[in-house]
């Protein structure tokens, strides 16, 4: 964090220390979450009793994501801090610390099993898009519930309800995208998106993923590595190509173009639609997705 942020952050710390303690007793228990994708696994579980705090919103990038002095504020304000983990928002904690944050800090991807991933400088490198399997997802709402749980004892049954129903529509979910997938040949299941985000989701439906990026949107490949891509694409007639919602298209659009091929509709992988849009929630994201890989992965 540079120097201007701090005097940002300063400014919004001083803010929020301006409100009197009566608006931290308001009737719904306020959270903050990191990103879309766990503001929506947070209002699931949370429902009417909760009130969310979206750091970074829709189509937007939490690789590349430079906090605002009304997160720092918003953080302070909060009595539950939602984060992925898996070294995804490493800013988050670090901005919670600088606001001199007092509440909890939940982990939504505690006791999930992590995948590795071997980036251009052969490092080995956590892979944090575990919201890509459902059977993960499993695993954030219990976390979120525990939490939830924890700082309102209260709504603990509520909280325990809302979890054990949607567990039920992340299996059914499951279940369906397996039964998609089963109608592609494993040989067709190849698919080119902008950035590495979909190793769960490959190892849970036995799809091939290629990008021209890494794990992280804030790094452009070499020319060498986009030259092998295209060469792959040409060689393998791969014709599902894809953009993400938050990221610069016009790299996979200069793909798209040297290898002969068009790329399809947005997937959204790390972050959601804008309310009313294909992906405005993780049910909707993980079906739309699901839906156009494989009417992409038809084409092959």
């Amino acid at each position: 964090m540079n120097r201007v942020f701090h005097k940002l952050l300063a400014a919004g710390i001083a803010g929020a220390a301006l409100l009197s303690s009566a608006s931290f007793a308001a009737d719904k228990l306020p959270v903050v979450a990191s990103f879309s994708i766990l503001g929506d696994l947070v209002r699931v579980v949370g429902g009417e009793r909760v009130s969310v705090t979206t750091l970074v919103g829709p189509d937007e990038d939490a690789h590349v994501f430079e906090p605002r002095p009304a997160d720092a504020r918003a953080i302070v304000q909060s009595r539950l801090l939602v984060i992925n983990g898996l070294g995804f928002e490493p800013w988050a904690q670090k901005l919670a610390k600088s606001a001199g944050y007092k509440g909890e800090t939940v982990v939504t991807s505690r006791g999930v099993k992590a995948r590795m991933m071997v980036e251009e400088n052969g490092h080995d490198e956590t892979d944090p898009h575990a919201w890509q399997n459902p059977g993960n997802v499993v695993l954030y709402v219990r976390n979120i519930s525990a939490a939830l749980s924890k700082a309102d004892p209260s709504g603990s049954a509520v909280y325990q309800a809302n979890t054990d129903a949607y567990v039920k529509e992340l299996q059914t979910l499951d279940a369906w995208a397996k039964e998609q997938f089963a109608a592609i040949p494993p040989a067709r299941r190849k698919v080119i998106t902008s950035h590495d985000a979909f190793g769960y989701f490959a190892a849970q439906y036995q799809v091939q993923f290629l990008a021209p990026q890494g794990v992280s949107t804030d790094a452009e490949p070499g020319a060498k590595e986009v030259a092998q891509l295209i060469r792959q694409i040409q060689r393998e007639k791969i014709r599902a190509v894809f953009v993400e919602n938050m990221s610069n298209p016009r790299l996979l659009a200069q793909l798209s173009k040297d290898a002969g091929v068009s790329a399809g509709p947005a997937l959204y992988v790390d972050a959601l639609s804008a309310a009313g849009g294909p992906a405005d929630s993780y049910l909707k994201l993980m079906r739309h997705n699901v839906t156009q890989l494989v009417l992409g992965m038809r084409q092959n």
